[in-house]
């Protein structure tokens, strides 16, 4: 009989994905410059590398969820992290621009599959009380390399060169799979899955509606992070090496969030989205104030990354909401957050490039936030017997013995 590991080591595990996949994706933000300049392109055009990956977030997550229906999830998380590894391996290896796109596009395809059967798996583990703080354990994989990750990653790409930042995230996916293999329970394939039955779950008012909380509150966030480090050295006069310690400060508030707000969302589910959204609007409303001073920024930055904790949040409310279509419905969440990374960007440029200055990333940071506390109202007006109702059972899989 195959040895059983606990909960928390199998969640541990599915993180270190969490940890990689994070790290490359607020890695290559802040590694723009570099690769700008290893690729013989301007910044501008940089920034579209960024944006390949985000697509293939975008792309992949309901595309492979809804094609891998019938696989068992431990078999495609481990496959998912295999076409991570060699998506980051390529890309470290882009002999140009062009490339460089596909292999990051390639890279962002199972991104958002990954963390959606992630979080299933991780939540079938823990009675339905505790769903949320299990998949705050895998975010906080993701949560941490903004603290860790990231740093690092900038101080390997200063030594060497950017390249090895995508060589050492590919390794980190090897392991991934390699732990995934070790310690997730071994699951029999649902043979009543099929693609029609998880594109059952686009038919729900609610699993919409729990989408468009995410890529439209969420956006404020983004709106602020994407130019953070050029308000630090425009408006409050930082130097550049203090620019990874307030981006560490942003991701340590990330990660208490994930770590302190599940408790309150497997007592209040929906209250606790509508109050971190409005949490969000008012501390991105602070934001413009709080930045002439770095000792002023630093708690406002910490707290704004507080509201972070509203992904995994959202992605037990879909759990709630999917019906037998829990696959496509969890990964759509990351497809939905990648939207918000896109919009908030846009939005707060659009600021910018209007004359409005760095800080009003906030103003329209809180615009977003408060819009997706509108969705939010919605969503609770239409909410009937969903607000209330436990998780469907279907996200349990069917263990081997």
């Amino acid at each position: 009989m195959a040895k059983t590991f606990s909960p928390g080591v199998v969640h541990a595990a599915l993180a270190v994905g969490g940890f990689a996949i994070g790290t490359t994706e607020f890695a290559a933000m802040s590694l723009e410059p570099d690769l700008a300049r290893g690729l013989g392109i301007d910044a501008p055009t940089a920034g579209h590398v960024i944006s390949a990956y985000a697509l293939g977030v975008v792309v992949g997550a309901p595309l492979l969820a809804v094609l891998s229906a019938r696989l068992a999830r431990r078999t495609l998380l481990i496959a998912l992290m295999l076409m991570f590894a060699i998506g980051n391996g390529l890309s470290a290896m882009a002999p140009d621009y062009h490339w460089m796109l596909v292999f990051r596009f390639l890279s962002g395809l199972p991104h958002g599959a990954y963390f959606g059967i992630a979080a299933l798996v991780a939540a079938s583990l823990v009675p339905d009380e505790r769903r949320t703080m299990a998949v705050g354990r895998i975010m906080l994989g993701l949560t941490v390399a903004t603290v860790i990750g990231v740093p690092l990653a900038q101080m390997l790409g200063q030594w060497l060169n950017w390249r090895w930042v995508f060589g050492v995230v590919a390794a980190l996916a090897l392991l991934t799979a390699t732990l995934v293999a070790i310690a997730a329970p071994q699951d029999r394939p649902d043979h009543g899955a099929s693609v029609r039955r998880e594109l059952a779950a686009l038919g729900k008012g609610q699993v919409w509606l729990t989408l468009a909380i995410g890529a439209i509150g969420f956006g404020g966030m983004f709106a602020v992070y994407t130019y953070l480090a050029s308000t630090l050295t425009e408006v409050t006069g930082a130097s550049q090496t203090t620019i990874p310690l307030v981006l560490a400060v942003f991701g340590l508030g990330m990660t208490i969030g994930n770590i302190v707000v599940p408790r309150f969302a497997d007592r209040a589910l929906m209250p606790t989205a509508g109050a971190l959204l409005l949490w969000s609007a008012a501390m991105l409303a602070l934001y413009p104030l709080a930045a002439g001073s770095l000792w002023t920024i630093l708690p406002n930055v910490f707290a704004i990354g507080l509201g972070g904790a509203l992904g995994t949040v959202l992605q037990t409310r879909l759990m709630d909401v999917a019906g037998e279509g829990q696959g496509l419905a969890a990964a759509l969440n990351h497809s939905a957050f990648n939207t918000a990374n896109a919009i908030g960007p846009w939005a707060g440029g659009l600021a910018i490039a209007h004359g409005l200055g760095w800080t009003s990333t906030g103003y329209v940071g809180c615009g977003l936030a408060l819009g997706g506390f509108v969705i939010w109202l919605v969503a609770m007006r239409f909410a009937g017997d969903t607000l209330n109702a436990p998780a469907d059972r279907s996200n349990r899989p069917v263990l081997s013995h």
